[in-house]
């Protein structure tokens, strides 16, 4: 099968297995953002995973700029059970990784950057602590390697969707009517709502992500496959990443709490954390600070935006 090709082909030493998940990558949807030009051609380029009920078009805008500006490829995913990716049972960190490891071998991009944000950037963490020498550097938005209980919101907009869904609307303003029982903001109101789509049979809106899936997989989305750096069993090495990493928090959100950073700092020694004055939706909410951020990247990550050529 093509995942055990894949395995046979990496070095022992890019890879490491924390599970012994009989889980079988999956392929991911995606859209190919090429901002490189002559120069920028070998350049690493950069995944983009967005958080749980997102997809590649809530990161479309964001990553043209960082396309644009900084001179490469960038990859916008659909994470399983999300955009147009598809619906399987098994949704937790290990199967989502395996996904991205899979996708960076398929597309034989050697090494790339991984930004992810909340549940994107415990997956994007945790590959680069499984496989990482398939990452050049790592930025997690807004969630650490912890065990953080996602907020009760979380339950009840499932709750909410699914009660869309059984009133049958033809509508998105009567699903929106429905959806303000259960969240008072407009725009998380908006982001919900983006996964709505109209029935092939008719013209009754339902929810592109299975929402029955997602609802069972609450408790591990709000996990990390591990509280603390293990030793390597097969070498009794110390897990972690010594790779370049940006942790960005949102300083009006709770993801990312001081008490945090010594576990961040011994899974990512070489890690750096920024603030944006945001909530969790740090990008959604202070686009133009995320970006700005971005410029600073190459001086305080180092080499991560250098040349990648095959030697």
């Amino acid at each position: 099968m093509l995942a055990s090709k894949i395995l046979k082909s990496l070095p022992s030493s890019s890879r490491r297995f924390f599970s012994t998940s009989k889980s079988f990558p999956i392929e991911l949807s995606y859209e190919l953002i090429d901002g490189s030009i002559k120069s920028g051609r070998h350049r690493y380029p950069i995944l983009f995973l967005h958080g749980l009920f997102g997809s590649k078009q809530n990161n479309r805008t964001i990553s043209k700029i960082l396309a644009r500006d900084l001179n490469r490829r960038v990859f916008v995913l659909d994470l399983r059970n999300h955009g147009n990716t598809e619906h399987v049972p098994e949704h937790n960190y290990i199967s989502m990784t395996g996904d991205v490891e899979n996708f960076i071998d398929q597309h034989q991009l050697r090494k790339a950057v991984l930004i992810g944000h909340s549940m994107g950037a415990k997956t994007a963490m945790i590959v680069a602590l499984q496989s990482p020498g398939l990452v050049s550097a790592l930025i997690p938005v807004d969630n650490a390697p912890v065990r953080s209980p996602l907020r009760s919101d979380v339950d009840k907009y499932v709750r909410g969707m699914e009660e869309i869904e059984s009133a049958k609307v033809t509508k998105s303003s009567d699903a929106d009517k429905i959806l303000q029982k259960y969240e008072e903001s407009l725009p998380i109101r908006q982001f919900l709502l983006t996964n709505l789509t109209r029935s092939v049979n008719g013209p009754t809106l339902k929810f592109r992500i299975p929402l029955g899936i997602l609802a069972n997989s609450l408790d591990d989305i709000s996990g990390f496959p591990f509280e603390e750096p293990l030793a390597d069993a097969k070498d009794g090495s110390i897990i972690k990443y010594d790779g370049p990493t940006l942790v960005v928090r949102g300083t009006k959100s709770r993801y990312v709490g001081d008490e945090t950073i010594p576990t961040i700092k011994r899974f990512f020694p070489k890690s750096s954390i920024a603030d944006i004055e945001a909530g969790h939706w740090v990008i959604s909410e202070k686009p133009e600070a995320f970006r700005k951020g971005m410029y600073y990247l190459p001086s305080l990550l180092g080499s991560f935006f250098m040349v990648s050529r095959v030697s």
